[in-house]
């Protein structure tokens, strides 16, 4: 028996949660996601019954993220709404967990909202007993940071339910402290979870016929537990079966080795997609924003990953209208763009974070209408680059992981290539989870077309 399923089995603690119905809805990226799988494996352990339905729920807990203001604003609009719920239901308890609840503790617990419950990242182990503690009037309140928190040995409890797809969280927090960034903040310090945890868990994904596991952290490059690193993990999971596709995210450019390229090129099955933040293209806003690495690093690094894998889609992310940025600091991260040909980016108009080291000693003093135009330059420009990224898989013969059924029709099938691109075609006989080796016929800006080639 795995070590995950050994401690998901061997608890003898007495069940508070008496039935009662647990709903959680998931904000923010996949680290959250991930998040969410095990605060549901915690609950559950405990006597809570997981339900798909708000409106069945005895507690929901809303996981939150903290990375802009306009995500925090959704969550906000979100409590003013539960008060239809509470109106139903007075015993019903609200929870607010995540980077939203360690930054904004205080806040939330004064509010007019009704929180009864406010969690931090490390503090998901505490939601039964804070939960208890709502339950008998009180507000049951934990946002202390961990330097050891890992959730190592909690089996997440899936709730994706394509069943092909699954996220192994590998470390926690981060140590880079970029200037716009709150994540050291709200998450803590870089810590790693034991390698032979996160094997564990990917081979029981894949012995439950999971076909693709991506390793997630906030700079998964600065993985170390031990003597192992992140190169040699990537290899320890690929190693668990040519049939399990492996992906990582995200990766930062200060850090990427020649070592962990090998290790993708070498192995079939480690997917040739890498997701490289630039942020931008100046080198005095990278300075700014203490991104640790210049434009021209950035740029052999994507010489290096081309080298090794002449044939990896490389996409990123992008700032536009950070402090101090000028038209020719805005115009570089044009050019950059334009010079790697990213297969697709996250782009977004700077927000500044309180508490941040920009906040506290940059003006954000590029007006939002200017921020808006820079972006729309940076989301024409990369529709562009998509469009001529997806053009340029026309002919080629790609193996595909068949996700589930295409939202054009029943008909049709979706999956995706190594490269993460996204491909539609005629279901024939095949199912989720099948590799399909297909031929790009067509494209859109954001997906690919295909059809069956015959083995």
């Amino acid at each position: 028996m795995s070590i995950l399923k050994t401690v998901a089995n061997n608890s003898l603690r007495p069940l508070k949660g008496e039935g009662k119905k647990l709903f959680i809805e998931t904000y923010g990226c996949q680290m959250n996601a991930g998040d969410s799988e095990i605060v549901v494996s915690i609950m559950q352990q405990e006597g809570y019954r997981y339900t798909e339905s708000i409106d069945e729920a005895d507690i929901i807990l809303i996981n939150t993220c903290s990375i802009r203001d306009n995500a925090e604003q959704r969550i906000w609009g979100r409590l003013s709404e539960m008060r239809r719920l509470r109106k139903r239901k007075p015993s019903l308890i609200v929870g607010i967990i995540g980077c939203m609840a360690e930054r904004l503790n205080e806040q939330l617990l004064e509010s007019e909202c009704g929180v009864d419950i406010v969690a931090g990242p490390d503090a998901y182990r505490d939601l039964p007993t804070l939960a208890r503690t709502a339950e008998g009037g009180d507000k049951g309140i934990n946002v202390e940071l961990s330097k050891e928190e890992t959730y190592a040995e909690i089996a997440p409890v899936r709730l994706d339910k394509n069943g092909v797809t699954g996220f192994v969280s590998i470390m926690r927090g981060c140590n880079n402290y970029c200037s716009y960034c709150v994540v050291p903040y709200t998450r803590g310090i870089e810590r790693s979870r034991d390698p032979h945890t996160i094997v564990a868990e990917a081979r029981t994904l894949f012995e439950n016929g999971y076909r693709e596991v991506t390793l997630l952290g906030q700079n998964v490059n600065s993985y170390r537990s031990g003597d192992v690193d992140f190169p040699e993990l990537m290899a320890m999971v690929a190693e668990i079966s040519p049939l399990l596709r492996v992906r990582f995210a995200t990766s930062h450019p200060k850090d990427i080795s020649d070592a962990l390229l090998e290790v993708m090129a070498r192995y079939d099955n480690i997917c040739k997609s890498i997701h490289l933040p630039a942020q931008s293209g100046s080198n005095e806003m990278l300075k700014k924003m203490n991104r640790k690495y210049t434009r021209e690093w950035y740029l052999e690094r994507i010489a290096a990953i081309r080298r090794y894998m002449p044939d990896c889609a490389i996409t990123t992310d992008l700032i536009a209208g950070f402090c101090g940025e000028t038209e020719e600091d805005h115009a570089q991260t044009l050019s950059l763009m334009r010079e790697v040909g990213y297969a697709s980016a996250f782009m977004f108009k700077y927000s500044e974070r309180p508490g941040t080291f920009s906040a506290r000693h940059f003006e954000d003093d590029i007006e939002d209408g200017e921020k808006t135009r820079r972006l729309n330059e940076i989301i024409a420009l990369q529709n562009s680059l998509s469009v001529a990224s997806n053009e340029a898989e026309i002919g080629k013969l790609r193996e595909v992981l068949v996700e589930g059924t295409s939202k054009r029709s029943d008909a049709q099938l979706c999956g995706r290539t190594s490269q993460n691109k996204m491909v539609v075609f005629d279901r024939h006989d095949h199912q989720p989870g099948d590799y399909v080796m297909l031929r790009i016929t067509g494209c859109s800006s954001a997906t690919l077309f295909g059809e069956v080639v015959e083995q």
